[in-house]
């Protein structure tokens, strides 16, 4: 298990383009806590919404339609 220890935007970058297959230099990324879970972040890159969580995984964010 991967266990994100500090809110650093190089280590998170890294994680982000491992994740999306691009190039993430970390002054691209904004970096927040993520109120819903402890020791999570929310990350904004570009036009995209990212959610990383404390064991390493990143997912997007993104809205959904919903009928």
């Amino acid at each position: 298990m991967n266990i994100i220890y500090a809110a650093e935007k190089p280590s998170i970058a890294k994680l982000l383009s491992n994740y999306t297959q691009c190039r993430v230099e970390p002054d691209e990324i904004e970096v927040t806590e993520n109120p819903d879970e402890t020791g999570s972040f929310c990350i904004g890159w570009q036009f995209e919404n990212y959610v990383l969580s404390p064991s390493g995984e990143i997912v997007s964010d993104k809205l959904e339609l919903v009928d």
